[in-house]
């Protein structure tokens, strides 16, 4: 069997394809796999690391705007959409695929499309809570939609399709026990453990709260252990705030980094989470049941980190915070509220639990070859 998925833009479009792919592969080795996305996105990098076979298609977004640079940038786009279909045809001439996967961003979209238009079984993949405008323009013409939450159900024009599968997470978030997470981190008491995290680019005010945070918690005698994570492109600035806040991390329990590299491990350790509301960090965090602090990005196109949040806050799991009402202070007292009240932190982690979807991968790959005609 020849399968193509097609990804592009953000590490959580591209994971869950990657994780099918491996689920695939380990059911019948004979399975080809082809990975089609965008010439510059990020998922070339992801796909070839993972040792996939990728081919680009030359294709990028429309931009909301009416900006001289975002004129010239849609006009530039307005050209590749000519030649798109082309390319696309030629993809599917050459590799014969027996079923399309598209799992979000721009990217997967002339694939799915084409696919689609040519009779082969074709299914997406919608990470987020609300569809984003590729997975609203592939809706009618494929044959499953797959989300994470019941509730994504009813923003769909066609719910029959719809099958709730959640998205996956990585099987290495599962490889370690809570106690053995924390060992392996060098913990041996038993405060608990705080892990604050902006995505992999951070974000400047959010960071600049974090100094506030920490201020605070090393004024109360560090009640918890705490990692965080500015991300790459913040690190030294961070640093230099702390600095002229008189703010020394020397001799305490916070561990600042530029990124988390063993986010499995961290993860698993946390007792509290405060980030973002992406998609991935969704996913994970109700997978293995951590209560948290989010303050989605309203940078988004959508606002989808805060349609995913609500979700979480309705089932009891969170604690939503818009970052225009947040303060460094203001987390910090709420991280105190939730780990001082056990009987608070258990009841969100249970329903964090019950929205998570530990086997993912495998409800995605049933769905997707319930649609592939058997030979």
């Amino acid at each position: 069997m020849n399968v193509i998925f097609t990804c592009g833009g953000t590490a959580g479009h591209v994971n869950p394809a990657i994780a099918l792919a491996g689920l695939m592969q380990s059911r019948d080795p004979s399975v080809r796999i082809l990975f089609v996305g965008s010439k510059r996105g990020m998922e070339r990098k992801l796909v070839e690391k993972a040792g996939y076979e990728f081919r680009a298609i030359e294709i990028d977004n429309f931009r909301r705007s009416f900006s001289p640079a975002a004129i010239k940038h849609n006009l530039h786009t307005a050209a590749l959409v000519v030649k798109t279909p082309k390319a696309a045809k030629k993809i599917l001439e050459e590799f014969q695929p027996d079923l399309i996967v598209g799992t979000g961003g721009y990217a997967s979209y002339p694939m799915v499309k084409y696919g689609a238009k040519a009779g082969i079984p074709t299914a997406v993949h919608e990470s987020n809570m609300v569809p984003g405008l590729t997975t609203k323009t592939l809706e009618p013409l494929v044959q499953r939609v797959m989300v994470g939450f019941e509730a994504c159900r009813e923003n769909y024009a066609h719910p029959d399709k719809v099958v709730v599968t959640g998205t996956p997470v990585r099987g290495d978030f599962f490889a370690l026990s809570r106690e053995q997470a924390r060992a392996k981190l060098g913990y041996d008491d038993e405060k608990p453990l705080v892990v604050s995290f902006w995505g992999s680019l951070g974000a400047s005010h959010m960071n600049e709260q974090m100094v506030d945070f920490v201020r605070a918690e090393i004024n109360a005698g560090q009640p918890f252990h705490h990692i965080h994570a500015v991300g790459s492109s913040g690190y030294s600035k961070m640093m230099e705030a702390m600095q002229e806040a008189n703010v020394s991390l020397e001799h305490t329990d916070v561990d600042v980094r530029e990124y988390i590299y063993d986010m499995p491990t961290v993860m698993r350790a946390a007792d509290l989470v405060i980030s973002r509301g992406g998609a991935s960090t969704i996913s994970e965090l109700t997978a293995l049941g951590v209560p948290s602090i989010i303050v989605p990005s309203p940078y988004v196109v959508n606002n989808h980190q805060e349609k995913n949040a609500r979700a979480l806050e309705a089932a009891g799991g969170i604690r939503l915070i818009l970052e225009a009402d947040s303060t460094g202070e203001g987390l910090y007292q709420e991280a105190m509220e939730i780990l001082g009240n056990s009987n608070k932190r258990e009841a969100m982690h249970k329903a964090m639990l019950s929205l998570g979807v530990p086997d993912a991968t495998e409800r995605i790959y049933e769905t997707v070859m319930g649609i592939v005609p058997t030979k």
